[in-house]
């Protein structure tokens, strides 16, 4: 007896992971490499969104994690506005990957996917735990610990660092 039915599909698997990425985080790195051993396509999807005030442009963000992530052709960037669902609808994508930190973030998160259940029944969101390494980590924290002159090397990629360095030196 199979506990799941899943038809044979030659499809390759799209998997939408979302958020602001300002800055891309080694946090966010380790679960971008996590999806992409899962999905055939992991689509980084960098939120434009007005409310903020980001460190960095949309296309600054996506320059940055397009070349992190050079080495991976599974890993793709794009940029989206509006709703979550529409973008994957548009995109063809199932999947939306979430990480969790902490257990106060699952509440939160859970909402979400059950709204985005109701909005489009076919689409699914897979959670993914922080490696224990990360689970403080957050692209907040780098952003305050840099503008106060704090160490963010092993928060960061190297190319990143170096463009916060240059954001808060100027």
């Amino acid at each position: 007896m199979t506990l799941f039915k899943k038809e044979i599909s030659h499809e390759k698997t799209v998997a939408v992971f979302p958020g602001s990425f300002d800055p891309v985080t080694v946090g966010h790195i380790d679960l971008i490499e996590r999806s992409a051993v899962v999905f055939d396509e992991v689509v980084v999807a960098v939120a434009c969104n007005q409310e903020k005030t980001p460190l960095f442009t949309v296309e600054e963000r996506i320059k940055m994690i397009e070349q992190v992530f050079s080495h991976n052709l599974q890993v793709k960037v794009e940029t989206f506005s509006g709703l979550l669902i529409d973008y994957l609808i548009k995109r063809e994508a199932h999947v939306i990957i979430r990480g969790l930190r902490a257990v106060s973030d699952f509440e939160y998160e859970f909402q979400m996917a059950l709204m985005n259940r109701k909005l489009a029944p076919g689409i699914e969101t897979f959670f993914m735990t922080s490696s224990a390494l990360y689970t403080y980590v957050s692209s907040r924290i780098v952003k305050e610990l840099a503008s106060l002159g704090g160490d963010v090397s092993d928060l960061v990629h190297p190319l990143v660092e170096k463009k916060i360095k240059a954001k808060y030196s100027s």
